[in-house]
């Protein structure tokens, strides 16, 4: 049983990642200052240590120097909460094998500790580059074979993906899903999951590719409600060249740059019925041709699709197909909006904050009480990325280390919880200033004109327009193409509305 090092100040941290490590079969042993880790050092000597590159008592860089001088060998994973180049390539430098910055993603640990301890076995000749029975891909090169400016090529490409890390909340709701996606995660089966606009379906799908075979393959996400009919075919298929008026070169599709991992059709409703039918013949043969193309191309893809709306229904209504909506439907996973799971409200608020401190160059510690009170209250119809926004502006205004509620926006201090089913009325001559009131948060009061055929029309027009946007979250693009008019129409007409009732679509 490999022996595991924790050297961190955070005790949760350590209970919490000894929690984790000794269910996967490791030995594991924590200090809480460098100090204490040292004298570890002298009567144990571990498999592999992680240490926080920030300490009470010393630096990473003063700990990892003393670890190096005891056991050279010994391969040190740095954790970090200051994600930046200059501190990767410090520690890369001074010996460290690799690197994780917090909030600390399970999988993502689990993986760089099972490739460092790999890694040390090949080094110390010993036959298969395997920890705990676990197969680790070694088709990278080793971090010490390379030369220094291949490791910081290799942390400038690691970068991006570490700075968007997603982290699952602890409702009931949220554990199950991380428990589904753990046991479909290895399988190959096609998957629809349901959520709100703004819920994190696609993340959700990429922690499903990350638990995969596939997870060194490409995974590539697709909105398909932003594909036009007449170009839809060639962005997922591609199409070859003079293939049709503007394809002046061939063009690789979507499914085929996804070819051996991961495709995730976001919002797939919105596929137009003739893109269905080539989707069908993918699904079935494993096959596609790109558009004006000859050849078949063989795919070896996992089919992900996210809808807001249940696919049934679609298939009911004849806008989309019953047999590939039965392709798809493998496996369903549903998320829940985020103001049914109200105990992960702060949990996700403090990850945002801890992401936008890092972009921003700030060291906000945290929410005051009343702020919290206010998250908790307020109902999310955004969901994960209307807090998000919330957070990054709260974040941007305050001067000091805590958010107060002078940073936050006036519909939610307000508490303008909007439902969709029964929407807030603002009067026009309302004393809300207008200019603080969000468009989504706002249902416009019917125009009260004169009695006639004329006033009539615009009122039916009026109120058909208006259920269309709450269907669709009051995004306009969508909404213009449920209603069949272009967004340059719809624009006037939300105009037009305005001008005669002095309020906002």
């Amino acid at each position: 049983m490999e022996k595991v090092l924790i050297i961190d100040d955070d005790k949760d941290l350590c209970f919490v990642l000894k929690r984790f490590l000794s269910k996967h079969g490791f030995e594991v042993l924590e200090a809480t200052t460098g100090k204490a880790a040292l004298e570890i050092l002298e009567s144990v000597e571990p498999d592999l240590i992680l240490c926080d590159f920030r300490l009470e008592d010393m630096s990473g860089s003063s700990i990892l120097k003393k670890i190096k001088e005891k056991n050279p060998s010994v391969p040190v994973i740095i954790i970090t909460g200051y994600s930046n180049i200059k501190t990767a390539v410090e520690v890369m430098k001074l010996g460290a094998m690799d690197y994780v910055t917090k909030p600390l993603l399970p999988d993502e640990i689990l993986l760089t500790i099972r490739k460092a301890l790999a890694s040390k076995a090949a080094e110390d000749g010993k036959a298969p580059a395997e920890s705990n029975g676990h197969a680790v891909n070694n088709n990278n090169t080793d971090s010490d074979e390379l030369k220094e400016a291949d490791k910081i090529a290799l942390i400038k490409a690691k970068m991006p993906q570490e700075q968007g890390g997603y982290i699952f909340g602890d409702s009931p709701d949220f554990k199950n899903i991380l428990n589904q996606i753990d046991l479909v995660g290895p399988t190959n089966y096609s998957i629809i999951i349901y959520g709100e606009s703004g819920s994190g379906k696609e993340v959700i799908a990429q922690e499903v590719h990350k638990r995969s075979k596939r997870s060194h393959k490409p995974f590539i996400a697709i909105d398909c409600g932003t594909l036009s009919r007449e170009l839809a075919g060639s962005e997922l298929f591609g199409h070859e060249k003079g293939s049709f008026t503007g394809a002046v070169g061939q063009k690789i599709g979507s499914f085929e740059l996804a070819n051996g991992g991961t495709i995730f059709l976001d919002e797939i409703a919105n596929l137009p019925y003739d893109v269905q039918v080539q989707l069908l013949r993918v699904t079935q043969e494993r096959k596609m041709r790109r558009v004006g193309g000859t050849k078949d191309i063989d795919l070896d893809v996992r089919i992900i699709v996210a809808s807001n709306r249940k696919l049934w229904d679609a298939c009911r209504s004849g806008q989309f197909r019953e047999d590939l909506y039965h392709r798809f439907n493998e496996f369903q996973i549903s998320v829940p909006p985020l103001r049914e799971r109200g105990n992960d409200i702060m949990v996700f608020a403090n990850h945002f904050l801890t992401q936008t401190n890092k972009e921003l160059g700030k060291n906000i510690k945290r929410f005051s009480p009343e702020v919290e009170d206010v998250f908790k209250k307020y109902v999310w119809h955004g969901n994960l990325r209307e807090l998000k926004n919330v957070v990054k502006r709260a974040t941007l205004l305050s001067d000091g280390t805590v958010i107060d509620i002078k940073s936050i926006p006036f519909e939610l201090v307000n508490h303008r919880k909007l439902q969709f089913e029964s929407p807030v009325e603002v009067p026009i001559n309302s004393s809300v200033p207008r200019e603080t009131v969000p468009a989504a948060a706002v249902t416009p009061v019917a125009p009260v004109r004169e009695p006639g055929l004329k006033s009539v029309s615009i009122d039916a027009e009026y109120e058909w327009i208006l259920e269309t946007l709450k269907k669709v979250d009051f995004n306009k693009s969508k909404a213009a193409k449920l209603l069949k008019i272009d967004r340059k129409t719809l624009y006037n007409k939300i105009k037009q509305y305005k001008d005669l009732n002095n309020q906002e679509l």
